[in-house]
């Protein structure tokens, strides 16, 4: 039951990999070998619907016009403010974003970056991937950290 809760955990938003680690090692005291890929393989679930957010986002724009209008001010509003800076680091950019485990950081927020950026899912998922394994690492370093204080 504990596996299924920190799987589920790590699939949530917001609270996401971040919380799943420490929950799985203090909370249920599962062995980091366990929490470890449980927690990741659940952060990761989310990312797979990631090709089904431009087909929401384009069949409800075909549907209302105010959604059509709102989607196309908010990409274009997100693509002139941030454009510059994710082009310089392009790939980089997006494994930071999620490697960095702080709140709204995580794979949630990144599927969501790469679709507004027009990232395509083949090239998204290796990078996420890769940044939700090095968050996984820093959270359960502070989490065992923490834990011997």
């Amino acid at each position: 039951m504990e596996q299924l809760l920190t799987l589920l955990v790590a699939a949530s938003p917001v609270v996401e990999l971040r919380g799943a680690i420490p929950l799985a090692l203090v909370g249920y005291g599962l062995p980091l070998w366990q929490a470890f890929p449980l927690a990741v393989a659940g952060n990761m679930v989310p990312v797979l619907f990631l090709p089904f957010l431009g087909i929401t986002a384009r069949e409800l724009s075909l549907h209302s016009v105010l959604l059509e209008r709102f989607f196309s001010w908010m990409f274009e509003r997100t693509r002139r403010k941030h454009e510059r800076s994710f082009e310089l680091l392009r790939d980089f950019a997006l494994v930071l974003f999620v490697a960095i485990p702080l709140p709204f950081t995580g794979a949630w927020t990144a599927m969501l970056v790469a679709f507004v950026f027009g990232i395509p899912f083949p090239r998204a998922f290796p990078l996420i991937f890769f940044g939700v394994i090095i968050a996984g690492g820093i959270v359960s370093a502070l989490t065992l950290g923490a834990l011997k204080i």
